[in-house]
């Protein structure tokens, strides 16, 4: 055979090969279940009476139809992205939605509240839904599912479902930093997060069904664009006592609360959910990221507006993608899908043998 056909038939053959080596894929789950913040509620404050709301414009600005769904973005959230990536459907319901269809329940909702937080001081002003009253919730979920499945087919959608966790920023800013109401209880930071933490524990959501679990650590506090204007309006600097506070508490979390869970709880996989660091280095390094501005939102100055302060008469810049958040608090689209990229990687290698 000539040199020339010797070197294309060993590249065509090489491609072949490539071509048909299998990429690897998200393990499968039956539903995803959310428990949280505004950064996984989907739309249960729609159904609530609380101020707390993201039901109107610009919100959802770049979700499918330009809808305002409740969620505290200008798209997706996580849970949304993750459903996605994984076929399982295009976006996550929140199950007050009283127009949940049978399907929709079936393959996961959100019970996730936005202003809510482990310690219910966080709760009583706005009556979000706190932490310790979803669970609640989910028993209700948990019944519908038995009476559309029977019980057994129940416990294995429970049992196979991916249940996210992504509480805690508001605890501390609500109690701890701009109304430090319970600095008279915990004299130091480290007591209010081991508070915090007990409260994480007493869920009782594998009591309830579930197996494998992600808990999300906290963001860097202390460079969201609203906590910047409180500490440093002039110069706009990242708050390091309030980041150095975010990355202790995440130590406790990754390093001490989740594997004793784990080891305690048979076949349970608990797994923790690193934002702190991939946050701070969109912050740090925007440019690789393709964003431009990083100290403030796009909902008008940035430096305030979020929930009922972001609303249709407020303008927005011009490209919410460059932006790292949509409002003064809350993260895009965009910055929700480098995380869910960095948490499928996570999901693939922890999970994948489970």
């Amino acid at each position: 055979m000539p040199r020339s056909s010797t070197l294309i038939f060993l590249l065509i053959a090489t491609i072949a090969v490539e071509c048909n080596v299998e990429k690897p894929t998200l393990p499968k789950f039956p539903a995803i279940l959310v428990f949280g913040d505004s950064t996984v509620d989907t739309g249960n404050n729609n159904y609530i009476l609380t101020p707390f709301k993201g039901d109107h414009p610009p919100y959802g600005l770049n979700f499918p139809g330009s809808f305002s769904t409740g969620r505290f973005s200008n798209g997706k959230l996580v849970p949304d992205i993750l459903a996605s990536m994984m076929g399982l459907k295009e976006a996550i319901p929140p199950f007050l939605d009283p127009n949940l269809s049978d399907r929709e329940i079936l393959t996961g909702v959100s019970f996730a509240s936005a202003g809510s937080g482990f310690d219910e001081l966080t709760t009583s002003l706005s009556r979000v839904i706190p932490m310790s009253k979803q669970p609640r919730l989910f028993e209700q979920y948990v019944k519908r599912v038995e009476g559309v499945v029977g019980r057994n087919e129940a416990a294995r959608i429970l049992g196979g479902a991916l249940v996210i966790v992504s509480a805690g920023t508001n605890d501390f800013i609500f109690n701890y930093y701009d109304v430090p109401t319970r600095r008279i209880q915990f004299v130091t930071v480290g007591m209010y997060q081991d508070f915090l933490l007990n409260k994480l524990q007493n869920m009782e959501l594998y009591n309830l069904g579930c197996r494998k679990m992600v808990v999300s650590g906290l963001p860097p506090i202390g460079c969201l664009p609203i906590q910047i204007t409180s500490k440093s309006p002039i110069l706009r600097s990242c708050s390091r006592k309030e980041n150095a506070d975010a990355q202790s508490y995440n130590h406790k979390l990754e390093k001490l609360l989740l594997p004793q869970l784990e080891a305690e709880l048979p076949r349970s996989k608990i797994i923790y959910v690193d934002s702190y660091n991939p946050l701070m280095d969109m912050i740090n390094d925007p440019h690789k990221y393709g964003f431009v501005e990083t100290r403030r939102g796009c909902c008008g100055t940035g430096f305030l507006e979020a929930g009922p302060l972001c609303t249709r008469l407020t303008p927005v810049c011009a490209n919410p993608s460059q932006y790292l958040f949509w409002d003064s608090i809350h993260p895009g689209e965009s910055t929700y899908r480098i995380l869910s990229e960095k948490l499928s990687a996570s999901l693939l290698t922890k999970l994948s043998l489970f």
